[in-house]
């Protein structure tokens, strides 16, 4: 019961879905480079403004609609981020419950960790 309560808030994927995956800064950001990543940042408008990964679409999780989120091109993985990694949790089982059927990417750490592990990020 308590598992079930924890997933249906957030920090992790819906259990047994095979199209989620936590991945680490440092693939995400050789994605990043490699121009192979759609990112999705499910932080507030106001976090996406005093500091964001370029390239990253704003699409907070206090008006997510997984219809508004974009299929990414072939070769490209989608990658969603927040803060730490506990709301991009909540935006992905929103995507699994609409039936989305693509692989899903979810950044350990957030922006956070992407910071710490020396991603760079543009601030105001």
């Amino acid at each position: 019961m308590l598992s079930r309560l924890f997933n249906a808030f957030g920090s992790e994927p819906t259990p047994g879905s095979d199209q989620v995956q936590v991945v680490d800064a440092a693939t995400v950001r050789a994605w990043w480079q490699a121009g192979e990543v759609v990112l999705i940042d499910v932080r507030e408008r106001d976090e996406n403004a005093a500091e964001r990964i370029e390239g990253a679409i704003n699409l907070p999780l206090s008006t997510f609609n997984p219809a508004d989120m974009p299929r990414p091109d072939e070769g490209k993985r989608l990658v969603i981020h927040c803060r730490s990694g506990v709301r991009c949790g909540s935006a992905t089982n929103l995507l699994l419950a609409a039936g989305w059927d693509t692989p899903i990417h979810r950044l350990k750490g957030g922006i956070i960790g992407w910071a710490a592990a020396g991603g760079p990020t543009v601030r105001g």
